[in-house]
């Protein structure tokens, strides 16, 4: 899995015309996150997609040649802190599964966010990959509802984008 982190103008359509330039060339995102940036005029987006080296540069040269587009970067694993957040609705109508929830959300550093007599909705943040291992964990417990963010990313030290 790569991951490309890009800022691009804050208006409407640029997402759009983004998403359409990796669709056109035949890649699936696999996960995007888009927020502003301090100056409000940019917003920073980061993709995850799965492409060899050859076919991530193609993507890097379209990004750059796209005019909404003002720098690109991809990001290397290894220098790069990752953050992604699910919601997980579970369902507790069972107390020995309500109490495995518990325990499982606490486990990974989660937090309740809401709880009933029928389902508790716990707040999970960290990798990808911590993510997929909480909802493999919690999947015998049952998932009612998911909703994943996306990964966001920011190089360690001084490099900045």
């Amino acid at each position: 899995m790569n991951t490309i982190a890009f800022i691009v103008e804050n208006r409407p359509g640029v997402l759009f015309k983004v998403s359409n330039m990796f669709r056109r060339r035949g890649y699936n995102i696999e996960s995007i996150s888009v927020g502003p940036l301090t100056d409000r005029s940019l917003a920073r987006m980061t993709v995850t997609v799965e492409a060899d080296g050859r076919m991530l540069r193609n993507l890097i040269e379209q990004l750059e040649r796209m005019v909404e587009v003002v720098r690109v970067k991809p990001l290397d694993r290894r220098r790069t802190v990752m953050r992604e957040m699910a919601l997980v609705k579970l369902n507790t109508a069972d107390p020995m599964a309500r109490e495995e929830a518990l325990k499982l959300v606490n486990s990974h550093h989660g937090l309740i966010l809401d709880i009933d007599e029928m389902h508790l909705v716990a707040e999970v943040t960290g990798t990808p990959e911590e993510i997929d291992r909480f909802l493999e964990e919690v999947r015998p417990i049952g998932i009612v509802e998911l909703s994943r963010t996306g990964a966001t990313a920011l190089e360690r030290g001084s490099v900045r984008l």
